[in-house]
C-alpha cells in the first residue's frame, strides 16, 4: 500500500526524533569518491570531471580510479587490464546454473543470482586482506559481463560464446553479446557510456551496497544486493521507459501536446528530473553527444527527433521548476543504435556501477560500523492478549 503521506516530514513527539521520507537530505556516509554540485551540473570521480574522463580514460582506468583513489600509472593499468583479462571466464558450473533458470526471467534477476553464486566459489571472507580485495575486485569487474552475455544467448537457446583475450573490455563484451566483433566506434562509445554510469554518489544501489558491507560479508553478496536495488523500476530500467514514451508520443510535432497532457494528468515525464541536479545532467550532455555521433556513423534514429523536440518542450514548461533531462533521457537510443536488446539496459547499467559499488566496499571497509538505523514507531500501544474465540475480525489481510 502507498503511504498517501511519503512526502511529508514526520516529528515523534515522545523521542523528538524527526523522519524524512526517503532518507532525504540525512546525511548517511562520508565518502572522498563521488561529488555532484547539482546546481552547475558537475560530477566528478574522486576530483576528476566525469567528462574529463569520459574524453581521455578507459572504463577500467576509471574503475581504478573508482577503486584505488588515484590514476593509475601505466603499468599499473597494464596490470591490471591482464589479471581483468585472465579472469573474464566463469565456471561451467555457473554456466549449468543459468541454463536452468527460465527463458522468460528478467536478466537483472539472472545477473542477480549468478552473482550471489561467486561467493560460493571464493567463499573465503579475509577482508584484512588486501590480495583478497584485489583479487574480489578483478573477479566482480571480470566475471559481472561475460555473465549478462551468457544469459542474453542461453535464454535464446544458445550455448555462450567465451571471452577473446585479444578484445578489449567493452570490445569484448559486445563480442559476447552480439556474436560478431563490433565496430571499433561502437566499442568506444560504449566504453565511455560505462565510464558515465560508473559512480553517482550515494543512489539507493549504493546505500544498499555500503549497507551490505558494513556486515562484512563478501563483496559477491554486496554485488548481488545492490543489484537487486538497481533492478526496481525507481531506480534502474528509466532508459527503457523513455524508449516506449518516444515511442508512445511516435513523432516530433505531438511531443509539446504530449507533454501537456502529462502535467495536467500528473503523470510522470519519464527521463526528466533528478534528486541531485536542477540543471541538464552532466552525463545526458554527454549522452547525446555520443548518440550523434553513433547516428552520424550507423544512421539516424528517428526517435531522437522525438527526443529533441520533448526536450525543447519541457525547458519553458519544465526547466524554470529545476526539472532537465537525466541520464536515461538518452542513454537507451545510445544502447538501441549498439544493438542492445531493451531488457538488458539495466544489467547494462550494471557492468558500469559494479565499479562504484566495490569502491564503496572499499571505502566501507576502511571505517565500518555496521549501519543501524533508528525508526519512528507508528503502531498499537500495548495491548492485553486474548484468547481466539473473544477476537472480533476488524480487518481482512
Amino acid at each position: 500500500m502507498v503511504n498517501q503521506n511519503a512526502g511529508a516530514e514526520i516529528r515523534h513527539e515522545r523521542t523528538g526524533l524527526v523522519f524524512r521520507p526517503g532518507l532525504e537530505g540525512v546525511p548517511a556516509t562520508q565518502s572522498s569518491i563521488c561529488d555532484i554540485d547539482g546546481q552547475k551540473g558537475c560530477l566528478s570521480y574522486r576530483g576528476y570531471p566525469v567528462d574529463d574522463l569520459a574524453a581521455h580514460c578507459s572504463f577500467l582506468e576509471t574503475t581504478y580510479l573508482l577503486i584505488w583513489g588515484q590514476l593509475p600509472t601505466p603499468q599499473q593499468l597494464r596490470d591490471f587490464e591482464h589479471e581483468v583479462q585472465m579472469h573474464r571466464r566463469v565456471s561451467f558450473r555457473v554456466r549449468d546454473m543459468m541454463k536452468c533458470f527460465p527463458s522468460y526471467g528478467h536478466p537483472m534477476d539472472a545477473l542477480q543470482s549468478s552473482a550471489a553464486s561467486l561467493g560460493l566459489f571464493y567463499s573465503r571472507r579475509a577482508i584484512d586482506d588486501p590480495q583478497y580485495i584485489y583479487d574480489a575486485v578483478v573477479r566482480l569487474i571480470a566475471k559481472i559481463p561475460t555473465m549478462v552475455a551468457a544469459f542474453q544467448l542461453i535464454r535464446k537457446g544458445q550455448d555462450p560464446i567465451q571471452p577473446r583475450d585479444d578484445l578489449a573490455y567493452s570490445a569484448n563484451f559486445l563480442y559476447m553479446l552480439m556474436e560478431r566483433e563490433p565496430d571499433p566506434l561502437a566499442s568506444k562509445i560504449f566504453d565511455q557510456c560505462l565510464i558515465l554510469h560508473a559512480e553517482h554518489s550515494l543512489n539507493a544501489s549504493t546505500f544498499s551496497a555500503r549497507v551490505t558491507a558494513s556486515t562484512l560479508t563478501d563483496p559477491y553478496a554486496v554485488v548481488a544486493s545492490a543489484v537487486g536495488t538497481l533492478a526496481g523500476p525507481l531506480h534502474g530500467g528509466a532508459n527503457e521507459d523513455v524508449l516506449v514514451m518516444l515511442e508512445e508520443i511516435g513523432t516530433p510535432d505531438r511531443a509539446a501536446e504530449y507533454l501537456d497532457e502529462a502535467r495536467t494528468s500528473k503523470r510522470k515525464v519519464m527521463g526528466f528530473g533528478h534528486r541531485e541536479y536542477r540543471v541538464k545532467d552532466p552525463r545526458a550532455v554527454i549522452l547525446q553527444s555520443l548518440a550523434e555521433e553513433m547516428f552520424e556513423r550507423f544512421g539516424h534514429d528517428e526517435m531522437y527527433d522525438v527526443a529533441r523536440a520533448l526536450e525543447a518542450a519541457a525547458e519553458t514548461r519544465l526547466g524554470p521548476k529545476g526539472i532537465y533531462p537525466n541520464v536515461d533521457f538518452y542513454s537507451g537510443l545510445v544502447y538501441r543504435k549498439l544493438g542492445i536488446p531493451r531488457d538488458l539496459f539495466t544489467p547494462v547499467f550494471a557492468i558500469a556501477r559494479v565499479a562504484g559499488w566495490l569502491a564503496h566496499w572499499r571505502e566501507q571497509l576502511g571505517a565500518n560500523r555496521i549501519f543501524r538505523p533508528s525508526q519512528i514507531y507508528t503502531g498499537s500501544q500495548l495491548r492485553r492478549w486474548t484468547p481466539p474465540d473473544d477476537r472480533v475480525s476488524t480487518t481482512s489481510p
